[in-house]
């Protein structure tokens, strides 16, 4: 049943972009128009399915994985580890991007001149009321807005408080978000029936509105991003094979469908559902998943990292302006620190660099370049943040479960048969 889930959202995806072309070719401009406006519609229609069931997802997850443990003690200990890997890897991904993308050159030649609009918002980032958005001051308006980092605060607490009280013998409550847990897993299942549509429809759009006339002029800076993009996934398959073995192979076959989801939508919070269902196939607990990904969400965002590095080098050759390496690497410095406060903000990569790079002598007016071609990058670096939540969660998963109770973990016998099978296996090999 998963293959053939993966298989139609696959071919709903090579669908769109066949009908895209077809359409964007045939169609008048007018009828074109029209047509995107229909597709739009359905796709935001799948989108607002998915919000709808985020914030009870994680809320209940996280909430019933706290309050299923022996101890809490280690809730600290997993925020630690997290936000190490998370600040290591924007690092290192941010690095990579400045790396590649003057190696590749992009944007030299454009000889772009200053001039016109930026087309969007440039207010810098306010960092102190980033910080202080992380409390909510109302939980309803958290839940409301699917603020991940808000309502896993609020989350970790009540489920804390949760556990306290089944200690002592009340657990009516503990027992009454379990089973909202397992109702959440099974609307996620009713609602990513839609997925193929959602995802046709999606890609379908965004070909029937451009085409492959309005990325020719930046045909470099696309192939050039993602072949980068490319090799970034060969690292970072790697480095889960350095630590995971052969079982990190195992993870990217159970999540490659929300990947091709989140490649399709453009959006990591409709392959949230089908990720956390992945990652408890793998065998991590859903206390550490209910933890970290959320909070990956917010803080580890590998493909925007490597997209806003690479953007920022691109607009810095196509104007020709003389940068020195220390004001390189201090713009670099400034995308990875505001790329933390970009949750939840519609094409955030993009508002990030519009924010900081005027401060570096970038003309503003450049983020309306990348506008044109937003839509097609944003399916690589969204797919790529999937991919490297899903490692991290992982990694960090198996580190600390190690050393937590496993009473909450999927038991093998409760697998379907292939996939129970599969799970003998990895546990054979990892003796």
């Amino acid at each position: 049943m998963k293959n053939k889930s993966t298989m139609w959202i696959l071919a709903a995806l090579l669908f769109g972009i066949i009908s895209g072309l077809v359409c964007h070719w045939l169609l008048a401009a007018d009828a074109r128009e029209s047509l995107v406006t229909v597709l739009d519609t359905v796709t935001h229609m799948f989108l607002n399915l998915i919000k709808m069931i985020i914030a009870p997802l994680i809320f209940a997850t996280l909430v019933s994985g706290i309050a299923g443990a022996a101890k809490s003690a280690g809730v600290g200990k997993l925020f630690g580890r997290s936000m190490i890997w998370f600040l290591t890897a924007s690092v290192l991904v941010g690095a990579f991007g400045f790396i590649t993308a003057h190696v590749l050159n992009v944007g030299d030649g454009l000889h772009l001149m200053p001039g016109g609009d930026a087309g969007m918002e440039t207010k810098p980032l306010d960092y102190q009321e980033f910080i202080t958005h992380i409390i909510p001051t109302s939980v309803f308006a958290a839940l409301t807005a699917n603020n991940p980092l808000q309502i896993l605060v609020f989350g970790a607490l009540f489920g804390i408080a949760l556990l306290n009280l089944r200690k002592k013998g009340h657990s009516s409550i503990a027992n009454a978000i379990d089973e909202l847990m397992g109702v959440m897993f099974k609307v996620t299942g009713y609602v990513m029936l839609a997925a193929p549509v959602g995802v046709f429809a999606g890609i379908a759009s965004a070909f029937t509105s451009q085409g492959l006339d309005a990325f020719a002029t930046y045909a470099s800076f696309i192939g050039g991003f993602y072949m980068s993009l490319s090799a970034l996934w060969v690292l970072m398959i790697a480095v889960a094979v350095a630590f995971l073995g052969r079982a990190a192979f195992r993870l990217v076959r159970i999540i490659r469908e929300p990947i091709v989801i989140a490649f399709a939508t453009s959006s990591s919070e409709a392959a949230l559902p089908k990720l956390i269902e992945g990652l408890t196939k793998f065998g991590i607990e859903k206390r550490t998943t209910g933890f970290v990904l959320p909070l990956g969400y917010s803080f580890n965002v590998d493909g925007s990292m490597m997209y806003m590095t690479f953007a920022s080098v691109f607009l810095m050759n196509a104007y020709g302006i003389d940068m020195d390496l220390g004001q390189q690497i201090a713009m670099t410095a400034m995308l990875l620190l505001s790329s933390k406060g970009m949750a939840g903000v519609p094409r955030g990569s993009l508002v990030v660099v519009a924010a900081v790079v005027p401060g570096f002598g970038i003309p503003a007016a450049g983020i309306g370049v990348l506008l044109v071609i937003d839509q097609l990058l944003d399916m690589g670096r969204t797919a790529t943040n999937i991919l490297g939540n899903a490692i991290a969660t992982a990694v960090i998963g198996r580190s600390h479960d190690k050393s937590a109770p496993r009473d909450e973990a999927l038991p093998v016998e409760a697998l379907p048969v292939e996939d129970g099978q599969e799970a003998r296996d990895l546990a054979t090999a990892t003796r």
